[in-house]
């Protein structure tokens, strides 16, 4: 049986669940945010979780680990605790989205250097880069396409 699984379910308890995992991920890969940024962007964050086309979900021993989002075919949230990061996780969530839901393009923090090697790692390569984040904000963005897609 496989450790990841469909959030069909998102109730106000699943999401506190992903949105704490997402908090972990944030600390730790995303140093350049203040405070004052990650509180501003988390309700973004809770209506992603929300209305995503496609979110699953890592579980080790009914304990969320780790999640990815899709739609279409990109990544839009991958976010692994910060506890639970070097095990694979990232990894086994990465190839269950090129493989099952046919992604091909993930978006990542400029600053992000963990995330950048991460998916360099998996096989993306930079295509092209926004200087501000979807938002307007002054976070650049590396836009990344699976290198044999």
């Amino acid at each position: 049986m496989s450790n990841i699984h469909t959030v069909n379910n998102r109730n106000d308890r699943v999401i506190n669940d992903l949105l704490n995992i997402w908090e972990s991920a944030v600390a730790a890969t995303h140093t350049f945010l203040s405070e004052d940024d990650i509180q501003a962007i988390k309700p973004e964050v809770v209506k992603g979780l929300k209305e995503i086309e496609h979110l699953y979900c890592y579980y080790e021993d009914d304990t969320p680990h780790g999640f990815i989002g899709a739609a279409d075919d990109k990544v839009e949230m991958l976010f692994i605790h910060d506890k639970a990061r070097g095990k694979g996780i990232g990894k086994k969530l990465i190839r269950y989205a090129v493989d099952n839901l046919n992604v091909k393009y993930v978006d990542v923090n400029e600053q992000n250097d963990q995330g950048i090697g991460f998916y360099k790692h998996m096989g993306f390569h930079v295509i092209s880069r926004s200087e501000l984040d979807e938002q307007g904000r002054p976070f650049p963005i590396l836009h990344l396409k699976l290198s044999n897609s």
